[in-house]
């Protein structure tokens, strides 16, 4: 259990966060999202005293322990499982049992458990320390993306164990639907400011869509009422009669302040362009057959046609052959047997991690992006590497002082600059913050070509997924369906087939439903519902408040022009003109104070009732943001 109280951090110019407060209390499972960059790494190193803030504190209790995985490596045990081994507990010492069974649900088999851990890649290094860190006795888990390294088999086991957890957590992911499932909390870094809630991301950022629309509409509400008294004031400020209305409404003025219109955030925006294709499939793939060890074939007699708009997805565990299978679709590696032939029409494009080393470090991120057509305008170049969040001098930035994420976005970037019809895309979402990956995601669903998407996430599999090549069982095979589907009727090795959890609970008692709430199309009735009585509720006042308005107006300019003649009369000496005139004068302030007391309770009647309806307005309105 923590607490945040008021805390800051600055890096020079830029504001991460901004006297933040935020509590995480028993139990609680928290997601922390926000956009790449604005601070949420920062904050977990604050957490663990690694970084110090700018201003406020982090309270922590005495003897609580936190743990989070580095990335550095320090190994002292001879073998995995001894390195393993010392993270339990001096008393929990017997329960080796644990850590084999951490270790095969992170994707290790028996034979990497006699290896050296200076033996493993840089993956199953991070991997490694994870289990450390799940291994030891920790009160709070901090985990900064911890499925980057996993396979969908591992981060499904993780996504349980963390469920199960006892103590506290927060978690950073790129991956929506694994950290729904797994948290009871979210907390967003938005606007440099943290807000917390109960629930999930769709909940999250839901509410704060909500929140952002109701401020942009109060503050154009704001500035259509600071128009109104402010013409009020320059219609009356020399009235006598109404100085006590114009005093009152300078004071309103002043106490309305002036809301800023809010800022537009930066993010990925994702356009493919189309190249058009009128044949029937993309790719046909016959007989194939590869592998790296004489003898040892990842994939075996391989067969598969593609057609032009569909939308494949390759999954399995990793080291499988799922990169091996699309560098071979993409041309990148030759079949030892069999073919893979495409039709002259089709243009390809090919995202893969380690492409970034193909970028010429000595270019910029407009130069890069560019390079891809000659013929391409350097405004339209302009333009991509700005929805690739390279705006002003940032697209000026060499390759090679970026980030491993920023090169990811120049990646990106190409593959966009070529209307293509075929998308051959290998963990792309890896280095995206959520925001990006749901704009992928819809990228993705809008493009008219065909996908091949290497992917462990399982909200892209859920939506776009229509057929899966699956790496299972030492094999390589063709479900045709959803991933949903191939959940229900095959399932992961190891897991039970959903199908068969169903079939056993068919005896259950049906639960209630609850009541649906209303649908967009009834929520759109409602509102002009509202709207037609605050138009026929409304309209009369505003024309009976606008006749006073008019009347006080006129009246005070007869006034005015009678004052004048007064004087005029008083200097010709005309005593009877000045009698004339007087009881004129009088009848005339007579007939404006009348006006005004109609006015003003009008006015107070008017302004609580429109407040009433822009209350209701702006209910209806949250809620079809929600549906």
């Amino acid at each position: 259990m923590i607490a945040a109280e008021n805390l800051s951090k600055r890096y020079g110019e830029q504001t991460l966060f901004e006297s933040i407060s935020f509590k995480i209390n028993r139990k609680e499972r928290v997601g922390l999202v926000g956009r790449n960059g604005h601070g949420k790494t920062t904050l977990f190193r604050l957490i663990t005293g690694l970084e110090e803030p700018d201003e406020g504190a982090i309270a922590i209790p005495r003897n609580y322990r936190i743990g989070y995985v580095r990335q550095e490596i320090d190994f002292a045990g001879e073998t995995v499982f001894q390195e393993a081994l010392r993270a339990l507990p001096p008393d929990a010492s017997d329960q080796a049992w644990r850590v084999e069974k951490i270790l095969a649900g992170l994707g290790f088999g028996p034979a990497d458990l006699a290896k050296s851990p200076f033996e493993l890649s840089g993956g199953y290094q991070v991997r490694l320390n994870l289990t450390k860190v799940l291994l030891a006795d920790f009160n709070m888990l901090l985990l900064d993306e911890p499925n980057n390294y996993l396979d969908i088999i591992s981060i499904r086991w993780l996504e349980r164990f963390l469920i199960a957890w006892p103590g506290e957590l927060m978690l950073i992911t790129h991956d929506r639907a694994f950290m729904d499932k797994v948290v009871t909390h979210t907390l967003a870094i938005h606007r440099q400011k943290v807000r917390k809630i109960e629930g999930g991301t769709s909940k999250l950022y839901g509410q704060i869509a909500m929140d952002e629309e109701t401020y942009e509409k109060t503050r154009v509400n704001d500035e259509r009422k600071r128009k109104e008294i402010q013409g009020f004031i320059d219609r009356f400020h020399a009235s006598a009669q109404l100085t006590g209305l114009v005093q009152s409404r300078k004071k309103t003025l002043a106490k309305m302040g002036k809301k800023e219109k809010l800022e537009k955030l930066k993010s990925l925006e994702f356009d493919f362009a189309y190249k058009a294709f009128s044949g029937k499939y993309v790719l046909g793939i016959e007989g194939v057959s590869f592998g790296y060890e004489p003898g040892r074939p990842l994939i075996r007699d391989f067969g598969l046609s593609i057609g032009s708009q569909d939308r494949v997805f390759v999954i399995g565990k990793n080291g499988r052959g799922k990169t091996t299978l699309l560098k071979l679709l993409a041309g990148a590696l030759a079949p030892q047997a069999g073919a893979i032939t495409s039709p002259m029409a089709v243009v390809p494009g090919y995202f893969e991690q380690t492409n970034v080393l193909t970028l010429n470090e000595k270019n910029t991120v407009l130069e890069e992006i560019a390079s891809v057509d000659a013929g391409l305008e350097p405004a339209r170049a302009r333009h991509l590497s700005g929805l690739m969040m390279f705006e002003g001098d940032s697209a000026l930035k060499k390759i090679g002082v970026l980030s491993g994420g920023e090169k990811s976005r120049v990646l990106l970037g190409k593959l966009i600059a070529t209307p293509l019809n075929l998308l051959l895309l290998d963990e792309p979402t890896n280095h995206l913050d959520l925001e990006s990956s749901d704009a992928l995601l819809a990228a993705l669903d809008n493009f008219p070509g065909a996908v091949v998407m290497v992917t462990h996430n399982e909200m892209f599999l859920h939506a776009l997924a229509e057929r899966l090549i699956v790496f299972q069982d030492d094999g390589i095979s063709v479900f045709e369906g959803s991933y949903e589907r191939f959940l229900d009727q095959v399932g992961w090795q190891g897991e039970e087939v959903r199908a068969r959890a169903k079939e056993e609970d068919g005896a259950a008692a049906p639960s209630v439903p609850a009541p649906l709430p209303p649908t967009r199309k009834e929520l759109r009735k409602m509102r002009s519902g509202v709207i037609t009585e605050k138009s026929k509720m409304l309209k009369p006042l505003e024309a009976r408040m606008a006749d006073l308005e008019k009347a006080i107006e006129t009246a005070e300019a007869e006034l005015t022009r009678m004052n004048r003649e007064i004087v005029e009369a008083a200097r010709a000496k005309a005593s009877a003109k000045i009698v004339e005139l007087s009881k004129a004068v009088h009848q005339r302030r007579k007939d404006v104070d009348a006006f005004l007391e109609e006015l003003e309770p009008l006015l107070k009647t008017y302004e609580t009732k429109k407040a009433d309806f822009e209350r209701r307005l702006e209910d209806l309105a949250a809620k079809e943001l929600l549906s």
